[in-house]
């Protein structure tokens, strides 16, 4: 698996040149040192510094071309032990470049370059000096590989553990961003849609009396200007939300069950006969119930008035023990209505009751026209 990042620094950044560099001066100076410590290996000459330097120098593109790079800094290493320079750092670039390849998932090429290098060693310095080796050396040597690989294979778990952390996050995020952005469609489009649909049934009457019948004319004006109020006050309450940069609780929605009444006379008023009826213990309910229930409500009284071509329609509430049960019936043309999609108005009501493990079903209405039925698990606030 490859988690190496999706985008590598530039090799040529001061910060990516720091590291490499300060590698590269160690090394030939460590180089130096280890050659006056081991006399009987070959004195350090140009070639010596060209292998020296070229390890680290590669790294700069290490994040880019791990694989190739680890492979470049083995044949440098390997050429530089097989001519017998004197043991010391110049084994830095190869343990580097095989523990960055571990760490960014390309394991395999990492434990293989570790062996090559290993087996190269000992197996082919006897071609080219005259070198004895032990099983002591063989093992120390092959215990300290492992030790890096092994070293290397827990960072390479705790970054993948980490990586799938950060996206399980992210997805959680990007997740909850979309409930929200779905939450506030579904206001926006019931407060909107609602209180718009009124006033320009209204504002209809208003034009067909204004001349005729100033008086009833005077009228829907009137229930043009509270249902304006009413649908400003609204959004208002939702802007007012939105800007909450503290994430503090919104205040107690004003559109409860409490509220049908208004609704109901503001129905009347634009020329929809609306009845309420009320079956079992009513009761105030949970506060995500009763502003599901009168959301489901505003937007079936919202579709008989713009779509249903009907002149009455019937509200009732049935108040159980584990639900409530909401039930909007008109005496319009009807239609069928597609169950999965049915519209944005549908598609809301159908996300507002699902949010509470409820169930929603549109159907045919004993009236003649729509039927839209609710149930409502009565469960607490979420």
């Amino acid at each position: 698996m490859d988690n190496s990042a999706p985008s590598a620094p530039q090799p040529w950044r001061p910060s990516a040149v720091a590291g490499p560099l300060a590698l590269a001066v160690f090394q030939v100076a460590g180089t130096f040192g280890a050659s006056e410590g081991q006399p009987d290996r070959r004195a350090v000459d140009a070639f010596a510094l060209l292998l020296v330097v070229a390890g680290p120098v590669s790294l700069l593109w290490l994040r880019r071309h791990p694989v190739a790079v680890l492979w470049f800094v083995n044949a440098v290493t390997l050429t530089y032990l097989l001519r017998g320079y004197a043991y010391g750092p110049v084994m830095i670039s190869a343990v580097i470049a095989a523990f960055a390849c571990v760490v960014l998932g390309h394991r395999a090429s990492a434990w293989g370059a570790v062996a090559v290098l290993f087996t190269g060693h000992f197996g082919l310095r006897g071609f080219f000096r005259d070198e004895p080796w032990s099983w002591g050396q063989v093992l120390a040597v092959a215990a300290w590989a492992l030790l890096v690989l092994i070293l290397a294979e827990f960072a390479r778990v705790r970054r993948e553990r980490s990586i799938a952390a950060r996206a399980a996050r992210s997805e959680t995020l990007k997740r909850q961003a979309n409930e929200e952005r779905l939450r506030i469609a579904r206001e926006l489009h019931d407060t909107v849609a609602h209180h718009m649909s009124l006033i320009n049934m209204q504002a209809g009457v208003a034009l067909h009396l204004i001349d005729r019948q100033p008086e009833q004319a005077q009228a829907a004006l009137t229930a043009i200007r509270d249902a304006s109020k009413e649908g400003l006050t609204e959004l208002r309450a939702l802007v007012d939300v939105l800007r909450d940069e503290e994430q503090r609780a919104p205040r107690s929605p004003t559109a409860m069950l409490g509220s049908l009444d208004d609704l109901v006379e503001r129905s009347n008023a634009a020329g929809l006969v609306v009845t309420k009826r009320v079956e079992g213990d009513q009761r105030t309910l949970p506060t995500a119930v009763e502003l599901a229930a009168f959301r489901i409500v505003q937007e079936s009284i919202t579709n008989v008035i713009r779509h249903a071509d009907a002149d009455a329609a019937q509200i009732e509430l049935g108040y159980g023990e584990t639900e409530l049960d909401v039930r909007i019936d008109d005496n319009g043309r009807g239609g069928v209505v597609d169950a999965e999609t049915g519209g944005s108005g549908i598609r809301g009501m159908r996300e507002r009751a699902s949010a509470l493990h409820g169930s929603l079903t549109v159907g045919a209405s004993p009236l003649g026209g729509l039927q839209i039925r609710a149930r409502l698990p009565l469960t607490e606030d979420r």
